[in-house]
């Protein structure tokens, strides 16, 4: 075997985990396949023979390879979202998914309230954080990528994680019960249980939906558990691509494509039974949300 077969089989053997590195900072699929495909690209240009951990060595190209892709993002910042189809009906079934399997996949391997979360960081707090706490690799080498000092980089990924566990926001005695609410709303509308739906809701619960998550220019008001269960069992698909998440301090819902928000559910919980639900999909709205991922 040739010195370039034996370099191709390395990296063949390394890509399981550059493509999970750069799933988690990209929260993509597509866009982690182009960073191993650009790393693949670097490591064919570079003379390695010197090198003497190349698991190291690709970890940090990558690395830089998603910190560009982030940055990028930053920039622009005000279309964020990547909506490419125009407004969906609120709650409705969307034919138009990119991929559902992939975004499954998305789901079940990262969550989707960890992505949403993580999109929310500067991308070198974001890039601390995986690296560091998912992927344990020390604050040295992470502050030679990110040309800082280990002891700034320690301080990035410790405002990262607070950000991430929500702990700057206040205790709140009623979670369990809303999350235990909310996930059977979850679970229901997963399965398109009207029965179960109404059985959560309260006889005169209101839904609101801000004018970018329905099909018309106008806000929607939907009164009546009948009606807003109608809704939300037709939304099974949209319904498995989300996750529960603390959304301003309550527990809400989740949805993103390739890692970006798109669709909030905010609740309101009274005595057991959803009174309310803001349907949240406005770019500045969802901008503005105060999101944490919930403990398992």
């Amino acid at each position: 075997m040739g010195e370039r077969d034996v370099l191709t089989d390395r990296f063949e053997r390394e890509r399981p985990r550059l493509r999970a590195v750069a799933y988690r900072m990209l929260g993509s699929t597509s866009e982690a396949e182009d960073a191993v495909q650009e790393t693949w690209i670097r490591l064919n240009r570079t003379d390695v023979s010197g090198v003497d951990n190349l698991s190291g060595w690709l970890t940090t190209v990558i690395a830089r390879v998603c910190l560009n892709t982030l940055r990028t993002r930053e920039h622009r910042r005000e279309d964020p979202l990547d909506v490419d189809d125009g407004p969906e009906p609120v709650l409705g079934h969307r034919d138009a998914i990119d991929d559902p399997e992939q975004h499954a996949l998305l789901a079940d391997s990262v969550g989707v309230a960890l992505l949403v979360v993580l999109d929310t960081l500067a991308p070198a707090e974001r890039l601390a954080f995986v690296l560091h706490d998912m992927f344990s690799v020390p604050f040295e080498e992470i502050a030679t990528m990110l040309e800082r000092t280990p002891a700034s980089v320690r301080q990035l990924a410790s405002r990262a994680r607070r950000r991430v566990r929500g702990e700057a926001a206040a205790p709140n005695p009623d979670l369990p019960r809303q999350r235990q609410v909310v996930d059977a709303f979850l679970a229901a509308s997963r399965s398109g249980n009207f029965d179960a739906l109404v059985a959560l809701l309260d006889p005169d619960v209101v839904l609101r939906a801000d004018r970018a998550a329905g099909p018309t220019p106008e806000p929607i008001v939907i009164h009546g558990a009948r009606f807003v269960a109608k809704g939300a069992g037709a939304a099974a698909e949209r319904a498995r691509l989300s996750e529960p998440a603390l959304v301003n301090g309550g527990v809400g819902l989740v949805m993103a494509r390739d890692g970006r928000l798109f669709l909030v559910l905010n609740f309101t919980v009274t005595e057991g039974r959803i009174t309310e639900i803001d349907v949240i999909a406005d770019p500045e709205r969802l901008r503005q949300l105060d999101l944490a991922v919930l403990d398992h």
